[in-house]
């Protein structure tokens, strides 16, 4: 059985005038896609109005909340105790977001519960990539 895990949370984009404008971001974890993590941004946040999703490594954000991690189009690093700090590279710019440290881990230690560190399965999850690539082709 899929399990799909949706947790609301409040971030703060931190703009060139070093403004800070409060996103509304919805955490996702999939069973199906247990190596991954995915952050939707809603459509009225984006510049071109259409929604977002960045998905992404879960243990990227493990790393990064503990420390600077990532490299290529995310970088997340601890911005104190209490704030995370995820920087999203894209062709059009960069968007960098601080996070509630709290409310990040909240929902790594959700995803471990519903698949724990080790337990993924990788061979079904490369299968369905490869079964999605070959469908597209």
């Amino acid at each position: 059985m899929d399990i799909t895990l949706q947790q609301p949370a409040r971030a703060r984009l931190i703009t060139a005038e070093e403004r800070e404008l409060p996103v509304p971001v919805t955490l996702r974890y999939l069973s199906a896609d247990p190596l991954a993590v995915h952050f939707d941004f809603p459509p009225e946040s984006c510049l071109d109005g259409r929604a977002l999703s960045w998905t992404f490594a879960r243990t990227l954000l493990e790393e990064g909340v503990r420390g600077p991690a990532g490299s290529g189009d995310v970088h997340i690093w601890p911005c104190g105790r209490a704030l995370t700090v995820l920087e999203f590279h894209s062709p059009c710019g960069l968007a960098l977001l601080q996070f509630d440290t709290s409310a990040l881990r909240r929902f790594l230690l959700r995803t471990y519960a519903v698949v724990a560190a080790g337990q993924e399965d990788v061979g079904g999850a490369v299968e369905r990539g490869l079964s999605t690539l070959f469908d597209e082709v």
